[in-house]
């Protein structure tokens, strides 16, 4: 393994500390005492739209019954609401409440804000580099 493959997965490991923290953060900033998973699944529901909790399992890759506890808990909130499937009446579909979309774009725009203030000294030449090549490795491992 090259030195700078070494040095791509140390700071990598850097990076997902802090992700996981600033995760934590926003969940905080959306609702006291929320967790960084139940903050994951609001986000996904304000980027896809009304989704089925099964939907929502396979996208995050766990267990039905794991994704039901944590979208109760968000239902429980007010942040997420369930209607009926129109497409299947035995099931139902999960959406942000008006609440829950208030929230989320306010945990969402700190987070930017934040991004923009720790970010301000990089040249605009280095952060288009730094986009680029996370795309290209996101879609490597995607």
């Amino acid at each position: 393994m090259s030195r700078a493959v070494e040095e791509i997965e140390q700071e990598l490991g850097v990076l997902f500390r802090r992700g996981r923290a600033l995760s934590h953060e926003l969940a905080e900033a959306v609702h006291p005492g929320l967790e960084p998973g139940h903050y994951a699944f609001l986000v996904r529901l304000d980027e896809a739209g009304a989704s089925r909790p099964s939907e929502l399992a396979a996208y995050f890759h766990i267990g039905k019954a794991t994704a039901g506890r944590q979208l109760t808990c968000l239902e429980t909130l007010g942040l997420v609401t369930r209607r009926p499937d129109p497409e299947d009446g035995r099931a139902h579909l999960l959406e942000l409440t008006p609440e829950g979309v208030t929230r989320v774009l306010a945990a969402r725009a700190q987070r930017r804000e934040t991004f923009h203030e720790r970010l301000s000294t990089w040249a605009e030449g280095d952060l288009a580099t730094l986009a680029q090549l996370l795309s290209r490795f996101n879609a490597e491992f995607g």
